[in-house]
């Protein structure tokens, strides 16, 4: 349960008339949402349904206000706002400091009595966990890893040995960072392995989601800065280096070396090639296939849009002849301009 008077003080919002007493047990869809909850409304196409909304109170801009039947909170952004009071309903139990007697802890590792080890995980030889890290079961931090303060890593997560996080990181579950990169040298029988011997380090305030997969480096180290947000089921391959405040949704694949800028956004399934560079302030279209430099901010896109497959295979067959259609039109082009300068010839 949380008094209303929280959520005014978590947003620093005033509540006008609002009876900061009321109560409200949990965050609801705007339809769906009844007396005790707490609803939002982010865009002007749920202006219609707010109109017969029963919430509890409604967080919304200040001019959405007369065509709110029940209590509103007023402020600029009613998304954000949503997030932040998100964790005042947040039901998940925070585990209890220690380490279970199931888990193995390397004698010098350093974990704060503050830290939560949770049973079947293993701190090896010279981790160090900041205050109030939780591990969670089975979660493997390897040699020399080090961990910043209130990071929380979830079931199954695996940290290679030397790899650094920063403050306030969350690790879903079976996530693996610090893997080898994928570096092979051809050689008569096969392949010959590359060690790969740099790291992977990520800043503070990063959201990695579940089975993920980040790299190492092969020299350098891959690097994932401050505030940057991955969906589920994402690769990050060796060397990469990814810029603050970049969001990359599920399923992207980015190859080794590649270095993308500042507030950058992956839709789901790009695809983006190796050893390349993105400016800061680009934005790609799901499916996308970036396969050279971006050094002009803005939005991307590529691939073909749905169509029925009937259609789809016709286009296809014709994306094939592209290449022969364009030498005959430059061949047509060169003998009108041909005739063109004959017929002039003429006159």
């Amino acid at each position: 349960m949380v008094i209303l008077g929280d959520l005014v003080a978590q947003l620093a919002c005033e509540p006008g008339a609002v009876d900061v007493s009321i109560e409200l047990d949990s965050i609801a869809p705007l339809g769906r949402a009844g007396p005790r909850d707490l609803a939002f409304v982010s865009e002007a196409r749920y202006l219609e349904a707010l109109k017969s909304c029963r919430a509890g109170c409604v967080i919304l801009k200040a001019e959405w206000q007369d065509d709110c039947p029940v209590p509103s909170l007023c402020v600029p952004d009613p998304y954000l706002a949503y997030a932040r009071v998100s964790r005042l309903f947040e039901t998940l139990p925070r585990p209890e400091a220690g380490v279970h007697a199931g888990a193995f802890v390397d004698a010098s590792a350093t974990v704060p009595a503050s830290a939560s080890v949770a049973a079947g995980a293993c701190v090896e030889a010279g981790a160090v966990l900041g205050e109030s890290v939780v591990l969670g079961h089975g979660v493997y931090v390897g040699h020399g890893a080090r961990l910043g303060n209130n990071c929380r890593l979830w079931p199954g997560a695996v940290l290679y040995h030397d790899v650094e996080l920063g403050d306030d990181c969350v690790v879903h579950a079976n996530t693996i960072i610090g893997a080898d990169g994928f570096g092979f040298a051809r050689r008569d029988e096969g392949w010959e392995k590359i060690s790969q011997l740099g790291s992977v380090r990520i800043g503070n305030r990063v959201d990695i989601g579940a089975g993920v997969t980040i790299d190492r480096g092969a020299l350098d180290d891959t690097v994932i800065a401050d505030d940057v947000i991955i969906d589920d089921q994402v690769h990050i391959a060796h060397n990469c280096v990814i810029g603050r405040r970049t969001a990359i949704a599920g399923c992207v694949g980015m190859a080794g070396s590649t270095e993308v800028g500042e507030d950058c956004t992956f839709a789901g399934q790009v695809g983006v090639s190796g050893h390349l560079k993105i400016c800061d302030n680009a934005h790609f279209a799901g499916q996308s296939r970036v396969s050279g430099k971006i050094d002009e901010p803005g939005s991307y896109t590529s691939g073909t849009a749905l169509e029925p497959t009937r259609q789809w295979r016709k286009n296809a067959v014709r994306f094939t002849q592209l290449d022969g259609l364009q030498r005959r039109l430059v061949k047509m082009e060169a003998r009108l301009k041909a005739l063109d300068e004959a017929a002039g010839d003429d006159v």
